[in-house]
């Protein structure tokens, strides 16, 4: 099977159907077969800090990148069948700045945006 990684994330690598209680250390020990390990990101949940059970592994080259993923997705770690394969860019998900978010009509503007006719709540 061919496996072709392009662009800046050639060495970057999406690894899915995590255990909640699975460590950076052991991800970094389980794709050590595959290659040398730059870095590990665990994404964990900005309120609470636990594991959302994904993560991204950057290999030093892409070939090891490569060889991580035909070694290592649908390999069992813990009481897991992991998924592992090519990091995408991250998708712009868009209304994140305060504009976005403002009622039609302008609020402010002098339009009624659900403010009343003076355009503005207070």
């Amino acid at each position: 099977m061919e496996i072709a990684l392009g662009g800046d994330l050639a060495n970057k690598l999406y690894i899915g159907n995590l255990s909640y209680s699975t460590s950076e250390n052991e991800i970094r020990d389980l794709f050590t077969t595959a290659g040398n390990v730059v870095s590990v990101n665990l994404i964990t949940d900005k309120f609470d800090g636990r594991s959302k059970g994904f993560g991204f592994v950057e290999m030093s080259t892409e070939a090891e990148a490569k060889a991580a993923i035909e070694e290592l997705n649908g390999k069992s770690l813990g009481d897991r069948t992991i998924t592992v394969q090519e990091a995408r860019p991250q998708e712009n998900r868009g209304g994140s700045s305060y504009g976005d978010r403002r009622p039609s009509g302008g609020g402010r503007s002098g339009g009624s945006g659900g403010y009343g006719s003076r355009g503005s709540r207070w």
